[in-house]
């Protein structure tokens, strides 16, 4: 997040776009909702379905999944056209707008309403409101990531922020809620294929030679693999092993059965986890792990904020703190880590990386800090870009239209979409009987006119099969999505929607296709 969170109820206008808050992120999203239902702030949702913010917008934009581009390209032609950018800001902080101006200009709000059915006076409406609020900010989540374009994506939300000059500034900003708790501290804490704790290239030789020094080993500076690479490799007999912590792939990663087949096939798989889950019960090895509230450490949240983690009752049975069973491994395999505390692991991380050298247990003690925060003195950073962006001037990105790599056709005629409800976090929450009984299983979103078509009503059964899986569920029967679409979640192993998801990925993150996929439907008697 550029911004904070306190900004939520500091804005004059929230644009969310890929984003359902109020189930995806509930605290976020109560924020947005406060801000929204005293007043104080206007709304516009971008979404296929009506979720709940939607039915608070001021303006609805009901695009067809995977036309975020050119929804946002249509936004800035009208932006352009009638002058409301902000010439000042592009010239001062900018560079490359002439290219996106010349880009732009084809995405007339005409074609752009056929390529994403939202009616050209609600194209008009929405660039206008979010152009002349003096504070707009831009939310958006895994709707807008999870597309084979979901760099590309991001990169146009950047885009019209920097046109309207909504950057750098106090309840403005783009703004991405992160999936899950921590996420962020795990990319802060180098947890990608391609950095160093604080995000420093593993390429850069520098970078390289202060690790090794601090580390006493020699390291490697090519790049590691992601997680769709990874699992291919286990398929093709290239990876052979994988440890796999706090991460249930065989629910959560696209294309299931291929998950499943590379873990059958590798030699050597070790799960490290709190719960008996899917992926678990294909380890060869499993170690069982603390969970948030046996442990002590740090969490950093979306908006770059580090904070304290204490824990409140002693790990239960055998399992045991992460950090405890790597330095153990680690031992095991012949390398001294002898750390004695999550504190002592975190002062060697900010000792090794600037952006978080000003952090420590004593400062973070009662309230967290927002890194950037190079010195002990430094009250950490609430907005970024203030005066400059980290590349020096903002760079436009002219970016065209990218289908999604799988689209309806008379075989496989309706269009599945999928993504999370309130009451499961993940697969997680599944094991609390508590939580369990409000929605103990799937209810896939269906519009009323295709529940004609196929002969069912609210808690019928249909069969969706893709060109990857086949599951059953129950059907909600609601005018909430479009027709010709289904919506389900992920959280049911009883109902492995995933093994439904199309195995194409963006080509820059490696992040899945979840959002777009070509099913059958067909009544279950």
């Amino acid at each position: 997040m550029t911004n904070s969170f306190a900004d939520y109820l500091n804005t004059d206008l929230f644009f969310v776009i890929g984003s359902n808050p109020t189930e995806a992120h509930p605290m976020a999203g109560a924020k947005i909702m406060s801000s929204v239902m005293s007043g104080k702030s206007k709304l516009i949702v971008a979404d296929p379905r009506r979720i709940e913010l939607a039915e608070k917008a001021d303006i609805w934009l009901q695009l067809r999944p995977g036309t975020d581009i050119p929804l946002l390209n249509g936004m800035m032609h009208i932006i352009i056209k009638e002058g409301l950018h902000d010439k000042k800001f592009i010239e001062e902080r900018t560079e490359g707008f002439e290219e996106l101006k010349a880009t732009v200009e084809k995405y007339t709000p005409e074609r752009v309403s056929e390529l994403t059915g939202v009616p050209v006076n609600l194209l008009y409406d929405a660039a206008r409101l979010y152009a002349t609020t003096a504070k707009a900010m831009l939310c958006y989540t895994l709707g807008i990531t999870e597309h084979i374009c979901g760099v590309h994506n991001v990169m146009s939300t950047a885009n019209i922020a920097m046109l309207t000059g909504h950057l750098g500034k106090e309840g403005c900003g783009v703004n991405p809620q992160r999936g899950q708790n921590n996420v962020q501290g795990a990319c802060d804490m180098g947890a990608l294929p391609n950095v160093y704790p604080g995000y420093q290239a593993v390429v850069n030789p520098d970078i390289q030679a202060k690790f090794e020094k601090a580390w006493g080993v020699k390291l490697d500076n090519k790049l590691g693999l992601t997680i769709p690479d990874m699992m291919d490799g286990a398929v093709e007999g290239k990876v052979k092993a994988m440890y796999i912590l706090g991460e249930d792939p065989v629910l959560t990663d696209p294309d299931a059965n291929h998950i499943k087949k590379a873990l059958t096939k590798m030699d050597f798989v070790v799960a490290q986890e709190i719960f008996m889950s899917e992926t678990a019960k294909y380890a060869d090895v499993i170690l069982p792990g603390a969970s948030f509230a046996e442990k002590d450490g740090t969490f950093s949240s979306s908006e770059r904020r580090v904070q304290r983690v204490r824990k409140a009752i002693e790990p239960l049975g055998d399992s045991r703190p992460d950090w405890w069973i790597t330095c153990e491994i680690a031992k095991r395999m012949g390398y001294k880590m002898d750390f004695e505390s999550p504190r002592q692991i975190w002062d060697e991380m900010a000792s090794l990386s600037p952006i978080f050298a000003g952090i420590n247990y004593d400062r973070i003690e009662h309230t967290g800090l927002q890194w950037p925060c190079p010195t002990v003195d430094h009250p950490g950073t609430p907005i970024l870009h203030t005066q400059s962006f980290s590349r020096g001037k903002g760079l436009f990105k002219a970016i065209e239209h990218i289908p999604p790599a799988e689209m309806p056709d008379e075989e496989y005629p309706y269009l599945l979409s999928t993504g999370r409800i309130l009451y499961h976090y993940n697969i997680t929450t599944r094991f609390s009987s508590a939580l369990d009984a409000h929605r103990p299983e799937e209810a896939a979103m269906l519009h009323p006119a295709d529940a004609a078509t196929l002969g069912v009503c609210t808690g019928d059964k249909v069969r969706v099969t893709s060109r990857r899986g086949s599951v059953v569920t129950k059907v909600n029967v609601t005018d909430k999505v479009m027709s010709g679409m289904i919506w389900m979640s992920f959280h049911y192993r009883e109902t492995p929607t995933n093994e439904l998801t199309v195995n194409a990925f963006d080509p820059i993150s490696k992040t899945g296709e979840y959002k777009v996929a070509a099913v059958q439907l067909e009544k279950v008697v």
